[in-house]
């Protein structure tokens, strides 16, 4: 059982954050609605999440692939619309599973996890959409592509392993302005043609709504502290 530690009212915080992204977009000069909120339920039970879905929401994202094949099948035949996001580091012996279960995977990050999913889409399985997790702070505990290395992993991956990327993703130092990696996001994807960018927390969510995210991904704001 997946214990439940929010410590708001997850409706009333939807509310809040979706106010707080629309006022963001505003003051970016971006059109309303071009900007989309995950919802971040790693770690929250069915009960929150499901008030959540029964307010409107329907994309939501989780780290790990067992967490979230243990709480979502009974969502989505509840609410069969759900989007499912894999926001957390993918191990390669997890590639099917999380095929199985995710819309879209956000994580992925070097060419031993790109050739495990090409080889599930030779088993025929359709592939989730894919975004490649930049390392924008170069970070060595961190996962992801760095930028300086991004150009021949596209070329790799979109290549030789015809995979299609759809938009980048990156998660900036904690130490650090998040502003410019948000920035510097936007500059590689538009540089590459692509089209979607992940980007912006509960703390930062409204910065990167304003440098031309697509996608941020809350979940304190929504469901309270993780315990």
């Amino acid at each position: 059982m997946i214990p439940n530690v929010n410590q708001t009212d997850p409706v009333a915080g939807l509310l809040q954050v979706r106010d707080r992204l629309a006022a963001a977009l505003l003051r970016g000069g971006r059109p309303k609605g071009s900007c989309e909120l995950i919802v971040v339920s790693k770690t929250h039970g069915t009960d929150a999440i499901r008030q959540v879905a029964q307010a409107g929401q329907r994309i939501f994202g989780e780290n790990r692939v067992q967490e979230a094949m243990q709480k979502f099948p009974d969502l989505r035949s509840e609410f069969p619309d759900l989007s499912l996001h894999l926001i957390g580091p993918l191990q390669t012996n997890k590639a099917r599973e999380a095929v199985e279960t995710f819309d879209v995977i956000e994580t992925l990050d070097r060419p031993k996890l790109a050739q495990a999913l090409v080889g599930e889409r030779n088993r025929g399985l359709k592939l989730p959409r894919l975004l490649v997790q930049v390392n924008t702070g170069e970070e060595p505990q961190k996962a992801g592509i760095a930028p300086k290395d991004l150009n021949t992993f596209l070329a790799e991956v979109t290549g030789p392993l015809a995979l299609k990327v759809d938009g980048l993703m990156c998660i900036p130092p904690a130490d650090e302005a998040p502003g410019p990696h948000f920035t510097l996001l936007a500059q590689l994807a538009r540089a590459h043609s692509l089209p979607v960018l992940s980007m912006g927390m509960s703390g930062d969510f409204e910065t990167a709504a304003s440098l031309g995210a697509t996608w941020v991904r809350v979940g304190s704001a929504i469901f309270g502290a993780r315990a």
